[in-house]
């Protein structure tokens, strides 16, 4: 397993490798001590989530604020997304940046998104399937987002605009200037 930082530094891409044969493949998803150093913190994922989407469908922005803030483990069991990542720390030199990535379950790479980052992803198959791992419980009092399709973030979801699905909740979140921020000084593991 490989840890890979990105544009934005504290946003890994984590790479398994695939030990293939004739009945099949093994791949080993998780090791937390090789997160732990390679994120150079204690990572205790407490809840699991899974999600199905079909083609179209585009989830996020959405993160939340301390003290429900998350940091997450994405990975891509069935089909193929765009994952996308931005940062959300008032004062960080990346504040608004955002970065996307392919995540699929033929590639098997997965992602590891610390506090202080939105997340969203688009379904760009038939169908897909994510499990993504939290290391703090959801709280809905802590809930923020910010609108997919906000000018200033500029985001390319690779899909055409009469295929977009969203749910009622992502129809109408704020644009980037009116959401809720992380202080960069804030330590993303308090």
């Amino acid at each position: 397993m490989t840890f890979n930082p990105t544009s934005l530094p504290e946003v890994l891409i984590l790479k398994t490798t695939i030990h293939s044969d004739s009945r099949g493949w093994f791949v080993e998803s998780f090791r937390k001590n090789l997160l732990e150093e390679a994120v150079g913190r204690n990572i205790n994922f407490c809840q699991e989530n899974r999600v199905k989407s079909y083609y179209g469908v585009i989830r996020g922005l959405h993160y939340q604020m301390p003290p429900g803030a998350q940091s997450k483990l994405i990975s891509v069991v069935k089909g193929k997304v765009l994952d996308v990542v931005v940062d959300v720390r008032k004062g960080s030199p990346n504040f608004g940046k955002h970065i996307t990535f392919e995540l699929s379950s033929k590639n098997q790479k997965q992602l590891f998104i610390p506090r202080g980052f939105a997340h969203g992803y688009a379904c760009l198959s038939k169908v897909a399937t994510v499990i993504y791992h939290v290391d703090n419980y959801y709280n809905q009092s802590s809930e923020a987002s910010i609108a997919f399709d906000d000018p200033q973030l500029n985001i390319d979801w690779q899909l055409p605009v009469n295929k977009i699905i969203l749910s009622e909740k992502d129809k109408s979140l704020p644009r980037f200037q009116a959401a809720q921020f992380f202080d960069y000084k804030q330590s993303l593991y308090d």
